[in-house]
């Protein structure tokens, strides 16, 4: 597959899959045109898959930059700042960069879903006029047929067999809102409102529950610094007050924040600030922090909702 018959500057092409032959002849060679060509070459797809394009490229891949895609893409809104800017921004001098990035899985729960889609979207403007190709391999055996009908719509190309065909499906913006979902939280959740003069109150608030509810350690210093960002930002730009709610789910803490704001950027939180920007940096603190972010966004106002497990 040559980058030249898919289009520059950006190249995003998805890549349906079945069973691990077709997943190595799928990634492999691409891998390895990358590498013949000087490229700077990362792979971030799930272990097992990861272990397969590692096999197949032998000595050849000692010059690849492979990443558990499970760890480092557990929260979708974490993957463009911190595995794929991260590695192109590295790499920007050095000519078109080539990465493979697996954000969809069979095991990504439905709560997790709507995030991956929009992550898939949104490559496209994070990347848009770059030097960069991202394939991005979907399992056409194990994923549900709306899956793959999603893929089409947040990739401008897709691999079905030896051929890259143009997506006729192909629109991310509306992949985007279609996943811009309301998100109602559980009868009983803990919580409490807060304006400027009392986010002091809201912040202690949240710690108090989430050790209730069995939060600790790391994972409660990662539940404070998330709860000050996003209440910081409701009193700057979300009209200057704002609700928090708190509770537990399975084996996770979920939190969110609501406010009268509106978030009109897609990339908030996913693209890196630049170094002599002065903020900018408190979604993306939240993003990193957190096991998974949701967001949702309307004209009366804004819900941002993280996810920590306990």
């Amino acid at each position: 597959m040559s980058t030249a018959t898919l289009g520059a500057p950006f190249v995003h092409p998805a890549l349906f899959y079945r069973g691990e032959e077709q997943y190595t002849a799928g990634t492999v060679p691409f891998v390895r045109a990358g590498l013949a060509a000087g490229e700077a070459v990362a792979v971030a797809v799930p272990g097992p898959r990861l272990e397969l394009i590692r096999a197949g490229l032998g000595p050849s891949g000692a010059g690849v930059r492979f990443l558990d895609m499970t760890e480092v893409g557990r929260n979708p809104g974490r993957i463009i700042p911190g595995v794929l800017r991260a590695f192109a921004d590295a790499h920007a001098d050095g000519g078109r960069v080539r990465i493979i990035g697996e954000p969809i899985w069979p095991g990504r729960t439905a709560v997790e879903y709507p995030a991956c889609v929009q992550h898939e979207a949104l490559i496209n403007s994070a990347f848009r006029d770059r030097e960069v190709t991202i394939l991005c391999p979907y399992d056409a055996d194990e994923l549900e047929p709306d899956v793959l009908a999603d893929a089409h719509a947040t990739h401008p190309v897709v691999i079905d067999g030896d051929t890259p065909l143009p997506s006729a499906a192909y629109d991310p913006q509306r992949a985007i809102a279609r996943y811009n979902e309301p998100l109602p939280h559980p009868r009983g959740a803990a919580s409490v409102a807060f304006d400027a003069q009392e986010l002091p109150k809201a912040r202690y608030f949240a710690v108090q529950e989430a050790e209730r509810l069995g939060l600790a350690g790391v994972r409660l210093q990662d539940l404070t610094l998330a709860v000050a960002e996003l209440t910081t930002n409701s009193v700057l730009h979300g009209g200057g007050s704002g609700t928090l709610w708190i509770w537990a789910e399975d084996k996770r803490i979920v939190c969110e924040v609501r406010d009268h704001g509106r978030l009109t950027d897609p990339l908030a939180g996913r693209r890196p600030p630049a170094r002599d920007q002065p903020g900018g940096r408190g979604l993306l603190l939240v993003h990193y922090v957190a096991d998974l972010v949701r967001v949702h966004t309307a004209q009366d106002g804004t819900t941002i909702r993280f996810y920590l497990a306990r």
